[in-house]
């Protein structure tokens, strides 16, 4: 491997290297964090896997039906007899699948990738898009894979267009692992809460790869450590114990800076235990997001079910039933067979007399005939605080923003919703707090909020916008809360014109207004001013003027409005 300068990409590349080498040995491998530098190591990954193997896509919103294969319901009804559509397990066999944005895939489906897993040579590539430490891919599937790659913040974007992932195994054959290296890995494993024996079968696995690789022929100390990195580290979910060691009882007995600097010099590496190098190895490389599982931040594995949502969206797979319409059976649409039997019926004498066969036992079923089930279901909601930051009452204004915040994060994970917070004071506007369930995160982001000086309004509106129309594009539905008198004073350029200002900020509240997207302007001034209710008026959303803002008011405010939305 060549020098990469960060410690996190050399491991994620040489993770890379080693799944390329045996797919099928590995399980596969999950990268998580999205953005150029991962689709540069999957296009880099995917080159050198489609030379000796297929490599399938599957979307995460693939039915059990088109996963497993089944009647081709319309080519049937065409022909005249049954017709088998093969399902994306069964062309992929002994290949590789690429699984884009994993952390959203069914555990149905998962369980059923899965079993084809633990039956045949198949492999994985989890694209791990999620922006929470709980939001991964399914656990049977995370449990399969040997390898855990975050590449978030990793920038070096020509290290891993430049890497070869080609295989090139030097060594032929390498001695067993001895039962000493097998211990070691157990005791660590052990340590760092692993109770699981497929890691310590990749870890195995691993240590002798990496052998070869490097042209050894016998597993060397430096191998184990790279075992135990790219396997167990990401795996972590507890610190080891450590026993602190007894003081020195004779004083004097202790060697001078001289002597011991010099021992330390001398000391030799194979005199460390294994277990000891196998546990620093672990410790050091335990990916951001599972410190912050391990330190309790999350949930872990919680995905926030049911309860309250964003707008009622349509769905053809979950929700509250909404009754059946004509479609064709197939990529998530079910067949509703009871309708579809009742829409036939009527024409049964007419299409006897038309076909060749007059059987009455036999119905005649077109293809107009078809009936779906049709579902309705709510989407996940954010809700973005815009707050004015300036002046001399805005350390209050935060303050209530943040109790605010810390209330709806309490209940997130059964409302199934999230929150953000944008600060706009002096020239700009700053996302203080992004979208977020975690309520540690939010306390950690908030600790200490800045305020003082101008009122750069439309800059706000414009960062609270933004956020908006990425959580639509999300699936998401947002609803933007502004904190404010309405008395923006700084224009976009940062120069001081509170007349410049006041018209961009009534130009930007019109764009969002244009797309519908929920606002209420919340107006904390010590009285009531006719600046904040003109900023409603161009939003098309609410106006409620809370002299003495509190944050139960707040949420009750903010959560009447989505209620109104989603009448």
């Amino acid at each position: 491997m060549s020098d990469k300068s960060e410690p996190a990409l050399i491991d994620c590349l040489l993770a890379a290297c080693l799944f390329a080498q045996d797919p099928g040995s590995f399980g596969g491998i999950c990268l998580r964090g999205f953005g150029p530098l991962r689709d540069a190591l999957v296009e880099n990954l995917v080159a050198v896997l489609s030379l000796s193997r297929s490599v399938q896509k599957i979307p995460n919103n693939v039915d059990g039906e088109r996963l497993l294969g089944g009647i081709d319901l319309a080519a049937t009804l065409q022909g005249g007899r049954s017709v088998w559509r093969p399902g994306l397990l069964e062309t992929a066999q002994n290949g590789v699948i690429l699984l884009p944005m994993a952390e959203r895939l069914d555990e149905n489906i998962a369980a059923h990738i899965a079993q084809a897993m633990d039956i045949g040579a198949l492999a994985l590539i989890l694209l791990d898009d999620g922006m929470e430490s709980d939001e991964t891919p399914p656990a049977v599937l995370m449990e399969r894979v040997a390898f855990h790659c975050d590449l978030t913040g990793l920038r070096n974007l020509e290290a891993v267009a430049d890497e070869d992932l080609s295989p090139r195994i030097s060594a032929a054959s390498v001695k067993p692992i001895t039962r000493q290296m097998r211990s070691s890995l157990a005791a660590t494993a052990a340590a760092f809460g692993i109770h699981s024996v497929r890691p310590l079968l990749f870890a195995e696995r691993c240590a002798v790869r990496h052998t070869l690789l490097a042209g050894h022929d016998r597993i060397a100390d430096e191998d184990m450590q790279a075992a135990v990195r790219l396997v167990l580290a990401p795996r972590a979910t507890q610190f080891p114990q450590r026993e602190e060691s007894a003081p020195a009882a004779d004083e004097e007995s202790k060697p001078s800076d001289e002597e011991a600097h010099e021992d330390k010099d001398q000391q030799n590496i194979q005199d460390i235990p294994l277990e000891d190098l196998l546990l620093e190895a672990a410790a050091a490389s335990i990916p951001p997001h599972i410190l912050d599982q391990i330190e309790g931040s999350v949930r872990k594995g919680g995905k926030g079910q049911g309860g309250r949502a964003g707008s009622k969206q349509q769905s053809t797979k979950r929700g509250r039933p909404k009754g059946t319409r004509p479609g064709i059976p197939g990529n998530g649409k079910r067949l509703a067979l009871i309708d579809t039997l009742r829409t036939a019926a009527p024409w049964q004498t007419i299409r006897r007399h038309q076909s060749d066969d007059a059987d009455p036992k036999k119905i005649h079923i077109r293809k107009s005939d078809l009936r779906v089930h049709h579902y309705e279901e709510r989407q996940e909601s954010l809700t973005i605080f815009a707050v004015d930051a300036s002046g001399s009452s805005a350390l209050s204004r935060l303050a209530e923003a943040k109790g605010a915040i810390e209330l709806m994060l309490a209940e997130a994970y059964i409302k199934r919703s999230q929150v953000a917070l944008v600060a706009f004071r002096k020239e700009a506007a700053e996302i203080l707090l992004p979208p977020t369930r975690s309520l540690t995160r939010a306390r950690r982001a908030l600790s200490a909020l800045p305020g003082g000086g101008g009122t750069p309004l439309a800059a706000g509106l414009i960062a609270a916008r933004q956020l908006a129309e990425a959580a639509r594009k999300r699936g998401q539905t947002p609803t933007i809360a502004i904190l404010t008198d309405g008395k923006g004073n700084v224009m976009l350029d940062g120069t001081a014109n509170r007349k410049g200002a006041n018209e961009e900020m009534l130009d930007v509240a019109k764009g969002i207004a244009a797309l519908g997207l929920n606002s209420i302007v919340i107006d904390i001034s010590p009285r009531p001013r006719p600046e904040a209710a003109e900023l409603a008026s161009a939003l098309r959303g609410k106006y409620l003027p809370l002299p003495r803002a509190q944050s139960a008011a707040l949420v009750e405010a903010i959560e009447s409005v989505g209620k109104a939305a989603m009448a």
